[in-house]
Formats: C-alpha cells, sequence, structure tokens
C-alpha cells in the first residue's frame, strides 16, 4: 500500500478519522501554549470516546436482546455516533436503568 493511500485511509478510518489539521498564525513565544491546548483537546476528545465506548460495551453486554434488536453497530463507524444510537435504543426500549444508562450516553456526548 503506498504511503499517499496508507495516510489517506489512516484520515478516513484510523485514529485521525475524526480530526481536523489547522494551520494558525500565532506569536513565536505562544507557539508552545498553542501546540499544548491542541494535545490537550485531543487528549480529552480521546477520553471521551473511550467513555462512550465503554458505556456503549456494558450497555450491549447487559441488554444485548432489547437494545440489538434490528440495529446492525457495524454499519456505524464513530464510536461518538454508535453512542447515540445506542443511547436512543435504550432510551426507547429499555427499564428505568437503561433509560438511565442512555440518559449517560447522551450527557457524554453534549459535554
Amino acid at each position: 500500500m503506498a504511503v499517499r493511500d496508507r495516510v489517506r485511509k489512516y484520515r478516513e478510518t484510523g485514529g485521525a478519522s475524526d480530526l481536523v489539521r489547522v494551520e494558525v498564525l500565532v506569536p513565536a513565544s505562544k507557539r508552545d501554549a498553542i501546540v499544548a491546548e491542541a494535545a490537550a483537546m485531543r487528549s480529552a476528545h480521546r477520553d471521551r470516546k473511550q467513555r462512550v465506548a465503554g458505556i456503549c460495551a456494558k450497555a450491549i453486554e447487559q441488554y444485548p436482546v432489547r437494545l440489538l434488536d434490528n440495529i446492525d453497530l457495524g454499519r456505524i463507524s464513530d464510536p461518538l455516533k454508535q453512542g447515540a444510537v445506542v443511547a436512543r435504543a435504550l432510551m426507547e426500549r429499555g427499564d428505568a436503568r437503561a433509560f438511565a444508562m442512555g440518559r449517560q450516553i447522551l450527557a457524554e456526548l453534549e459535554a
């Protein structure tokens, strides 16, 4: 696989699939602060994705039949979009604990 193809695949489906490249002009003295802020944003975004994926995995483990009835999560590659689908399914098809878990997923998605 060519380097260009590998980079394109990484940006479409890999770890950078939901990140965008930004170029800004800043004073040289503030460069380190901007780089540190960008690193913090990336870290917070990845942590949020992991939290949503963890809650979704727990929900699928606890409510597999009710939750996954007529839902194909394999067609959705983005964990955040999967989280929204799982949250709606939990809230519509589950009991009170499932509803609370769905609200928790939605709260993570809104944060």
